[in-house]
């Protein structure tokens, strides 16, 4: 004791200055070793991991230097609520995202495009009301939105277009580019087999893409008028989205033949946006083999530019014939071993392309196919339960999913008539308005499922800790089963 009483304070300065330059050494040596670990990233990115922007690193989304594994909603409809215009309920939104944030929900999927549509079952109003000319409320509600979304450490994927119908979309921009009558699915005459060929008309419609790119710069470069930030350099939106589930069209010969076009588009549009943002991430929005014409060859293709980040695909039951909600006991035991197979399918072209993969849209209905709030969801929660399991243990296990956002969040929201039908000036829900009103929407007294939601978010939340070490790992297991 009377030794340590004898150093002086100009000696304890030395050794301070001694131990901080031990500690910045070790930093340092620590990032070196990490660049080896992380073959295939320079040493300079590995500072860029640093910042707050979701970046790729091999298989793996990557965030402040961690794999980042999520688990997430669809809520396409955010905009609408945050608007201070006529669909706007803004004390609603915060609700809903706090509802969402207290669930573990920590990224969501959100429209951020839409045009005054002629089908009949489309949202209205739209952001896009004519050809290059916007509702400012509207974006504004999607500045409110993204600055909502900040405050809560949440992380966004905006979809910037749509091949189906219910949110104008690809034939809405074809119908502005040529003035030519577009095909509405709701006609007996022409159905979905004629709307698809049409707004696959969209890739070999130059025009159409230009009043689309447009688009895509307008709000690329756009300031929120809430919280300042250039959208360009906000952390807080994940990735820039083509659209939502863009198909080169029909199965078959139909879709075929747009395939030349359909890879053109991808690749210059998620180039062109790369080259406006530098920031940001850029996927496809692809519900993968089934969107892509039945075939394996098709979907890599449309993801392996560079320019294409990450891969995503979708899960439908339901709409692909697999599911009856009337039949649960006959046809969920199949249901559930074909999702299974399609998951493993897309894991295993995750693989292929060294891309990590988002399963960025999955529902099922409730029983009966019914679609009032508290109404049994037996079916649903079996199913979210088998699927969150797959997803979590092959993300343990090495493989390249990242994270799933479910179809969709419906909260507070309610159907205002009894046939389940959306007409202007009824709230939103999770569910599009060509479908009804509650089907696929999780609403906030679905107190089984959002259990095991928050189940599933609490397990995704921890593997956030794997370390550098556990990450080299796993990478060189999925290296040695890609060469068997």
């Amino acid at each position: 004791m009377q030794r340590l009483r004898s150093i002086t304070p100009a000696v304890l300065m030395n050794v301070n200055n001694h131990l901080q330059r031990y500690r910045r050494c070790m930093t340092l040596a620590a990032v070196v070793v990490s660049a080896f670990v992380f073959s295939s990233c320079s040493f300079l990115s590995l500072f860029h991991e640093q910042d707050d922007f979701i970046r790729v690193q091999g298989i793996y989304l990557m965030h402040q230097g961690r794999p980042y594994y999520f688990a997430g909603s669809n809520l396409w409809y955010g905009c609408y609520l945050g608007s201070p215009g006529r669909t706007g309920d803004r004390q609603r939104l915060v609700r809903e995202l706090d509802s969402l944030s207290a669930y573990g929900i920590t990224n969501l999927r959100l429209l951020a495009a839409s045009e005054d549509s002629y089908i009949r079952r489309s949202i209205k109003p739209a952001l896009q009301t004519a050809a290059g000319v916007c509702d400012d409320s509207m974006l504004v509600g999607l500045d409110f939105l993204m600055s909502e979304i900040a405050k809560r450490n949440m992380h966004a994927v905006l979809y910037l277009n749509n091949y189906w119908d219910w949110s104008g979309g690809m034939a809405q921009y074809v119908v502005w580019a040529t003035g030519v009558e577009g095909a509405d699915p709701d006609d007996p005459q022409k159905g979905y087999g004629r709307f698809m060929d049409f707004s696959a008309s969209f890739y070999s419609t130059p025009k159409a893409m230009d009043l689309y790119d447009q688009y895509i710069r307008m709000l690329i470069t756009r300031t929120n008028t809430i919280n300042g930030r250039k959208y360009s350099e906000d952390p807080s939106i994940m990735s820039w989205q083509l659209a939502n589930e863009p198909r080169p069209g029909r199965d078959g010969d139909a879709g075929k033949k747009n395939l030349p076009e359909f890879y053109e588009w991808i690749n210059r549009t998620a180039k062109s946006i790369h080259d406006l943002d530098t920031n940001h991430l850029v996927s496809t929005g692809s519900e993968g083999k089934v969107g892509c014409i039945q075939m394996e060859d098709v979907f890599l293709e449309s993801h392996k530019s560079p320019s294409i980040d990450y891969l995503t695909f979708h899960l439908w039951p339901l709409n692909w014939g697999w599911f009856n909600p009337n039949r649960i006991s006959e046809t969920l035991p199949s249901t559930e071993k074909k999702a299974l197979e399609y998951l493993s399918l897309h894991l295993a072209l995750a693989r292929t392309l060294h891309k990590p993969i988002v399963m960025e849209e999955f529902g099922i209905g409730r029983d009966s196919a019914a679609f009032l709030p508290g109404t049994p969801t037996s079916a649903r929660d079996h199913y979210f339960k088998l699927l969150f399991s797959a997803i979590y243990d092959s993300a343990r296990n090495g493989a390249p999913i990242a994270g799933s956002n479910f179809w969709a969040w419906g909260g507070e929201g309610r159907a205002r008539h009894s046939d389940g039908v959306w007409k202007i000036g009824d709230p939103c829900v999770g569910d599009p308005p060509q479908e009804p009103q509650g089907r696929n929407s999780i609403f906030l007294n679905d107190y089984s499922t959002m259990e095991i939601i928050r189940d599933h978010a609490r397990k995704m939340e921890k593997m956030v800790i794997l370390d550098s070490a556990g990450i080299a790992a796993q990478e060189a297991g999925m290296k040695e089963l890609l060469q068997r």
